[in-house]
């Protein structure tokens, strides 16, 4: 887009594989809810890594941390403890009102995590039949680009070309509680879905329908694995997404906010036993736990105790959902805390489009699924700062417009 961008750009075309699409901005700097490219052009970041970044680039509290604890010690083979680690799950336990945190890097692998251990619960525990345990899924979700996760998804983009897949899964329309308790069956020891579908576009389900799941796999004594990798940490308004509608899961996966936007850091959390199936050996991660990502995770759990993020998200969340309500020009705004999926008319143009324009005005952005465009500012962003997202939009709404 800018003289300097595009040498960074065709370096990464001669050398990287194009498993993305980025829009042709290449960023050097980022501070609080703002980030500069190498030309020295500043843009509001209103993505925010997927929700990595809910405290914002460098939050000072976070890069302490971060530089404190690579004075010290950042690896050591999970053959031994190391000082940071069990203080990290105990804040994380304490955080998430949870009994037992097994760490791990990515959100992929929390949802991997998740699986086996809940497959291991069903065998170990429920008494399923070996080899014959299922878990129930919801249509149009997102869980991570791994061979198992995309078995279950009904993205052509995520599945084409990558089977064959692993079994063993039951995939219902998201939000029909009636259609998932009709998957529902001897054999079936979980339930995971997303409180509210990020990738899909931050669809919201029906009210009451987290607390019917809660109510039928409790009825079924199945599992209920809650994936708030995106909507957990703060996003939504609340610690946990289904603190909104006063549900507990057995288990989450939490991860991108965790680590602070610094270091991956992921955690399966849940009952003490259900995660307590698991035996030595037969689980881990080399990086998963290490010294400077529990360092970085328990200042995050320090950031979240007091609430204020999660009333920030509620409360500029209320004024960006009215305000972007107001905008010409789209056929829907979904919502909830400071996480939104706003659909663009389709003869204005398409969400990459609208991505295009924005990043041309100062905002940058991610389109999904065709026409929505995904807004999840960072958590510090401010009220004006908000104003300034809206207005770019409405802006990049008329240059497409006009032509």
């Amino acid at each position: 887009m800018v003289p300097g961008t595009d040498p960074q750009i065709a370096l990464a075309e001669e050398f990287g594989v194009r498993n993305y699409a980025p829009l042709p901005v290449v960023l050097s700097h980022g501070d609080g809810a703002w980030v500069t490219d190498v030309d020295g052009v500043r843009y509001l970041d209103a993505l925010a890594g997927y929700s990595a970044l809910n405290f914002g680039h460098r939050h000072p509290a976070l890069t302490a941390a971060a530089h404190a604890q690579l004075d010290t010690l950042t690896l050591t083979a999970r053959a031994f403890h190391n000082d940071r680690l069990p203080a990290f799950q105990r804040d994380l336990a304490a955080l998430t009102g949870t009994e037992a945190v097994l760490p791990m890097n990515t959100g992929a692998e929390a949802v991997e995590s998740a699986v086996k251990v809940a497959r291991a619960w069903g065998y170990r525990v429920k008494g399923v039949r070996p080899g014959t345990a299922r878990i129930v899924v919801a249509g149009g979700n997102f869980h991570g680009r791994t061979t198992t996760v995309v078995s279950f998804s009904d993205d052509p983009v995520a599945r084409d070309d990558f089977g064959p897949f692993t079994p063993g899964f039951d995939r219902v329309p998201y939000g029909d509680a009636d259609a998932l308790a009709a998957a529902l069956t001897d054999d079936t020891v979980a339930v995971l879905l997303e409180p509210v579908q990020g990738e899909a576009g931050v669809l919201v389900p029906p009210p009451g329908y987290l607390r019917a799941v809660r109510a039928l796999t409790e009825r079924r004594g199945v599992l209920l694995v809650c994936d708030e990798i995106q909507s957990g940490l703060g996003r939504a308004g609340a610690t946990l997404c289904t603190d909104l509608s006063g549900v507990r899961a057995d288990l989450y996966t939490l991860g991108k906010a965790l680590g602070g936007g610094i270091v991956p850091v992921s955690a399966v959390v849940g009952r003490r036993d259900v995660l307590g199936v698991l035996r030595p050996g037969e689980h881990g991660s080399t990086f998963g736990g290490n010294p400077l990502a529990a360092a970085v995770g328990s200042a995050v759990c320090a950031l979240l105790a007091t609430g204020e993020y999660q009333a920030r998200a509620r409360e500029l969340g209320a004024h960006l959902d009215a305000r972007l309500r107001a905008l010409p020009g789209l056929t829907a705004v979904r919502g909830v805390g400071l996480w939104s999926g706003v659909d663009v008319d389709p003869r204005i143009g398409t969400g990459r489009d609208v991505c295009v324009a924005l990043a041309r005005r100062g905002v940058l952005a991610k389109e999904t699924h065709g026409v929505t465009v995904r807004l999840s500012p960072p958590l510090v962003v401010t009220h004006d700062e908000v104003d300034v997202l809206v207005d770019t939009f409405g802006a990049a709404l008329g240059d497409l417009s006009r032509g």
